[in-house]
């Protein structure tokens, strides 16, 4: 049952690839995000919320399942996410919740646990968009942030109003390969974004993982199928680079403007209709993406700008207008949130803990100090390696495996760039000696092992 008192309305807004440092309430330097920015300031901002597998479908699966990526089965963009396990929208359906899923899904399996959905195909067109609707493949004129946006308030004015909801309203934007809308596509036209302090990374004290990837912009940004047009065939080197850059940020950043946008009209509604109040708004990303930071596009490495996820989450019964947590929290957590606050208790294979005590401002004692990281997709596309890893308040510790043995270190307190690897350096043995230690204590926690990843892959 609904536990009596508790928010009876959820909602979900959910972008693909969007790094905190994409908005202006975690400080870019590139943009704006007000509508985004209204969510941090009416609620709370978590400025170290991490994913456990950085790409696309294994972190939705994590998010709907409450599970890390070896146990869901969604271990790349590759496997077919199962339909039939459990997931907190078949629980919250079955305690009375009205539940719909609209927009961008990318777990191949069609849509389980809702009483409504229409889904983009893959990955979705931004421009005139097929969506799969309840099983039937309608095409629509339009832009695909707005119709996302279109069907979910749709939605919310058609439902039951007799019965909470929990509404996963996902955008595809800003997913490769950003097109923007003609509201939006000028906007940069005039304005050379700067780059990022590690635009130019060698990468020198890395291991090969770092300068084996294919996903820098001086080489494996396409042209014109990423840029859109061709460059002049005066430029070459680090003046290629920028313009590459530059046609690549304007383009994420316009598609963000989007998104934006209309979170405010999502936001407007909530407002109109008397909703606010009674509502848990949770804005979220399924990963980081480097913009430029290290000269690269994408993201799946460890490293901060692709481990860290936006989380802002404003529910005025409980949150403190303008609240900020340091704490250590993951995608792992959401499940067993949203569960909480439906009043359900948390099953016991969820691996997740409930954010609510840290919604509320307050940390628990025995709360996370350290976090479990392990991405699987190699061979495969952009080529990073295999690896697995801890990160702790001030060190991250990663290992590379599979075709390479490599172990990397950071001092991130330090090093926040992450531009010093110090394993095998002298000053950090027990330091190193206690990351492998705990390393090996989270794998054991979860579940995890090298034969476990031997046998699943």
């Amino acid at each position: 049952k609904r536990h009596p008192g508790i928010g009876r309305i959820s909602s979900l807004s959910w972008p693909t690839t969007t790094p905190p440092h994409a908005l202006s309430c975690y400080g870019s330097r590139i943009n704006k995000t007000p509508n985004l920015d209204r969510l941090a300031k009416e609620g709370i901002r978590f400025n170290n919320c991490f994913c456990t597998n950085s790409i696309c479908a294994p972190s939705r699966a994590v998010i709907l399942t409450g599970k890390y990526s070896h146990l869901n089965g969604v271990i790349d963009n590759v496997k077919k996410f199962d339909g039939g396990q459990q997931t907190f929208p078949k629980l919250l359906q079955k305690a009375g919740y009205q539940t719909a899923m609209i927009g961008k899904w990318h777990l191949k399996s069609e849509p389980n646990g809702f009483d409504y959905w229409s889904v983009l195909p893959g990955q979705g067109k931004y421009h005139n968009p097929t969506f799969i609707e309840m099983g039937q493949r309608k095409k629509y004129t339009g832009y695909v942030s707005d119709l996302v946006t279109d069907f979910c308030l749709d939605w919310l004015k058609n439902r039951n109003s007799d019965k909470p909801f929990c509404l996963m309203y996902h955008h595809k934007a800003p997913h490769r390969n950003w097109q923007p809308d003609k509201k939006h596509a000028k906007m940069y036209e005039d304005i050379d974004v700067p780059v990022p302090e590690t635009f130019n990374d060698d990468y020198k004290t890395r291991s090969d993982a770092a300068r084996q990837q294919e996903m820098t912009i001086a080489h494996y940004l396409r042209v014109p199928g990423d840029t859109k047009i061709r460059p002049p065939e005066s430029l070459a080197g680090q003046a290629l680079k920028h313009w590459k850059y530059q046609r690549y940020i304007k383009d994420y950043l316009a598609c963000i403007a989007s998104v934006d946008d209309n979170v405010g009209r999502l936001l407007d509604y909530l407002d109109k209709s008397g909703l606010t109040e009674n509502t848990i708004v949770i804005y979220t990303s399924d990963q980081g993406f480097f913009l430029g930071d290290h000269g690269w596009f994408d993201k799946r490495f460890m490293y901060e700008h692709s481990l860290r996820m936006p989380l802002l989450v404003r529910y005025p019964k409980e949150i403190k207008p303008g609240s900020v947590s340091e704490d250590i929290v993951l995608n792992l957590d959401f499940a067993p949130t949203f569960l909480d606050f439906a009043g359900f208790a948390v099953p016991a294979d969820m691996q997740g803990r409930s954010l609510r005590s840290l919604l509320k401002g307050r940390t628990p004692k025995d709360w996370r100090t350290s976090m479990y990281y392990h991405y699987y997709e190699y061979p495969g596309a952009h080529a990073v390696k295999r690896h697995y890893g801890v990160r702790t308040r001030r060190y991250k510790l990663i290992h590379f495996y599979y075709d390479i043995d490599a172990w990397e270190l950071y001092d991130l307190q330090k090093d926040p760039h992450e531009l010093n690897n110090l394993y095998g350096n002298p000053a950090y043995v027990d330091i190193t000696r206690k990351l492998k230690a705990e390393l090996e204590r989270l794998r054991k926690q979860y579940g995890d092992s090298d034969e476990l990843t031997r046998k699943i892959l």
